[in-house]
């Protein structure tokens, strides 16, 4: 999958790839070794040696962010190529993948305060943070691995050097990343901590989407995307009693969840894939057939699922994606109908109209069982029709991501390296606003900071900082409020008081 990695797939002892091998590898040992250790990063060196200085803020401020007024240049860059962010203006000819673009985006835009709090679980600095997998895309397609950082400010120091297009989040391991070479025994660097998180990609609705494929997308097509969110939030919720569901745009076909609770956090690779296989409805791939054997009575789980579905299914798959209105998918439909009589007097009522759309050849399954074609129970037909429903609209996640605690996962706020577009969280309660195709690209978001008039809000009293500026404020926002209640529970117990203590019915492993 394009949006994550499995550092099993790489070799042990290396932690620089490129793009390539990183991606498609399936196994270890699948692809040669590549030699070029962490220093093939600038700030790799940097942000291995810490000074006691600089595990803490400077001040008080909020202000993570450089202002829109001109910066003295650092010492230390030397490059006529790193020149200030604020001096860097968006003109016609501006690229998002432009080095320029990049490093303002992370001087300027990237939350990097509230992310350390993410993933740090507290404001004070810990392992939790330091002993972190990082990975850096670079422009010139390589992966570097194995990276991680003290604080906040020496990620944001290494971001703004070496500018990675794209940054890829790991778990936490049993000592920091950076010193896994050093140890007497290779064994003793694992995984010990990482978010549970979900992948849901377009590609995987390929077979049943009718307006695009591949990597483009629609509004009508991410109402798949949509379905997927309603139904797994509520599992997680509803079922497993989690509580912190970040979910986050792609930045281009899909999104992503990070389960944060630390109950989710701790659990090992045999409890992941647990939840997974919970999760996992439709078996086949893409041999074609029955893809749903759901048992009656229907676990809660599905029934709720349908509950939630059946409206999208009349929408989405009926009216706008019309899915058997050719006679191949139509004989698809058929081909899920288990009672031959039935499927016989359908076949020749819709070869009679060639045109008809799906949405009447739906309605035509009940009308010619009522006309007396049915040798069957009715109760046959409507599992069989419960089925169909599932088929066409349950979430079809790429469960390989779940079921492992090492894989990487994009991080939030990141540019998309192929379209521009942020990778900004999604609201669960309004994902049916949702638009991935109004999302911001980091050229709006620059293009935004260029054109801002004032330097005060709007009751004259502070300086704003520049995503205040921009588009992405709300998405920042989202983010901020997010972060606030994880860290709350945490400070509170650690998130630990089991659902079933309060009442509640989720279940525990």
């Amino acid at each position: 999958m394009p949006h994550s990695v499995s550092p099993e797939s790489a070799p042990a002892d290396e932690s620089t790839q490129t793009m390539s091998q990183a991606t498609s590898q399936t196994g270890p040992g699948t692809q040669e070794d590549v030699t070029m250790g962490e220093a093939s990063t600038p700030a790799a060196t940097e942000a291995a040696k810490v000074k006691l200085e600089d595990m803490f803020d400077d001040d008080d401020s909020d202000d993570e962010f450089t202002s829109s007024a001109p910066q003295p240049k650092p010492k230390e860059e030397k490059s006529s190529q790193q020149q200030p962010a604020a001096t860097f203006k968006i003109s016609d000819r501006s690229s998002f993948s432009e080095p320029d673009v990049m490093r303002a985006f992370y001087q300027r835009l990237f939350p990097f305060r509230f992310f350390f709090q993410w993933l740090n679980h507290s404001v004070v600095p810990s392992k939790e943070f330091a002993h972190r997998e990082f990975a850096f895309a670079l422009q010139n397609n390589i992966l570097v691995r194995y990276q991680s950082y003290p604080t906040h400010d020496l990620l944001r120091k290494a971001c703004v050097q070496d500018v990675p297009p794209r940054i890829d989040i790991g778990p936490i391991y049993s000592t920091n990343p950076r010193d896994r070479k050093t140890l007497r025994k290779a064994s003793s660097f694992v995984p010990v901590s990482r978010e549970l998180v979900f992948d849901i990609d377009m590609n995987d609705y390929d077979d049943i989407r009718t307006c695009c494929t591949g990597a483009n997308i629609c509004r009508k097509c991410w109402a798949f995307i949509t379905m997927a969110i309603k139904v797994v939030d509520s599992a997680l919720r509803e079922d497993f009693g989690f509580k912190h569901i970040l979910w986050n745009y792609s930045g281009r076909r899909g999104a992503h969840a990070w389960v944060c609770d630390k109950r989710a956090r701790e659990m090992d690779d045999s409890k992941r894939r647990a939840v997974a296989g919970y999760l996992e409805l439709l078996k086949g791939g893409d041999q074609g057939g029955k893809k749903v054997n759901v048992r009656r009575p229907l676990h809660p789980h599905v029934e709720r699922s349908l509950n939630i579905l059946k409206e999208h299914f009349s929408t989405t798959i009926l009216d706008e994606q019309d899915p058997w209105a050719d006679e191949e998918k139509a004989a698809h439909l058929l081909g899920l109908i288990p009672d031959t009589t039935l499927r016989a007097a359908l076949q020749k009522k819709w070869e009679s109209s060639p045109s008809r759309p799906s949405a009447s050849k739906w309605a035509d399954i009940d009308s010619v069982a009522k006309s007396g074609a049915l040798s069957k129970s009715s109760r046959d037909l409507l599992e069989a029709k419960q089925d169909i429903v599932l088929e066409y609209t349950y979430p079809r996640l790429d469960a390989d991501v779940s079921k492992k605690m090492n894989h990487l996962l994009k991080s939030p706020f990141v540019v998309h390296p192929a379209t521009g577009r942020i990778c900004v969280p999604i609201d669960p309660q309004n994902v049916d606003e949702f638009d991935p195709l109004s999302v911001p690209t980091v050229l709006d978001l620059l293009k935004e900071i260029d054109d801002w008039q004032g330097d005060e809000d709007e009751n004259g009293e502070k300086k704003l900082q520049d995503w205040e500026k921009t588009s992405l404020r709300p998405y920042i926002n989202q983010f901020r409020i997010f972060v606030a209640g994880l860290l709350k529970d945490e400070k509170d117990g650690g998130g630990l008081k089991r659902p079933r203590e309060e009442g509640g019915d989720a279940m525990e492993f």
